[in-house]
């Protein structure tokens, strides 16, 4: 049973979402809160893999479902690869990030689903989330992580190295498992 306005606009999304040729996930704060992050957001994160469908279908499909686009600009979209809307019914803010090869679609291939807000929807694996709150980098995505790895003592520690590894081959930095292994030192020590 959908439970509030975060279900609400999760449940229009997945609706929207549903044809088999369309992979997402949920990923950001509302995936945090998923694993363990108590924090307020107001907004919902997803990325979104289409093939072979454009943009413009995407778009078609989600004001069928009562989405908005906040930014109408065709070119800010292919810059940035992100797709902001507003499900009108909720209020709630959804960016949605269009997936391109590589690290998106083995997150999407990761995804596993939970409940939320009542809706079953595809979420980054807790790993794959950790890694994209490292990347990121912001005080509270690293907040976001501690919490996480404090409320999941199972993770796939392997996993999760290899992923950031990844990152760091791939973007040049050396920052990443340094950062990780603090927080879980930090963790760990509490």
């Amino acid at each position: 049973m959908v439970t509030g306005r975060f279900g609400e606009a999760l449940r229009a999304i997945s609706d929207a979402l549903s044809p088999p040729d369309t992979q997402w996930y949920l990923f950001g704060a509302q995936a945090a809160l998923v694993y363990g992050a108590a924090r307020l957001t107001a907004d919902i994160d997803i990325t979104v893999l289409m093939s072979p469908e454009a943009p413009e279908q995407l778009v078609a499909r989600l004001v069928q479902h009562g989405f908005t686009l906040r930014v109408a600009d065709p070119d800010f979209i292919r810059q940035t690869r992100v797709l902001p809307v507003v499900h009108a019914p909720s209020t709630i803010n959804v960016d949605i990030v269009l997936a391109g090869p590589g690290l998106e679609e083995l997150f999407l291939s990761r995804a596993q689903m939970h409940s939320v807000d009542g809706v079953q929807v595809p979420t980054a694996r807790a790993e794959d989330l950790i890694a994209m709150k490292l990347l990121a980098g912001r005080p509270k995505d690293l907040q976001d992580v501690e919490a996480v790895v404090a409320a999941q003592p199972s993770l796939d520690v392997a996993m999760l190295a290899e992923t950031l590894d990844l990152l760091e081959e791939a973007l040049g930095q050396s920052d990443l498992v340094p950062a990780f292994e603090a927080i879980r030192r930090r963790v760990q020590g509490r």
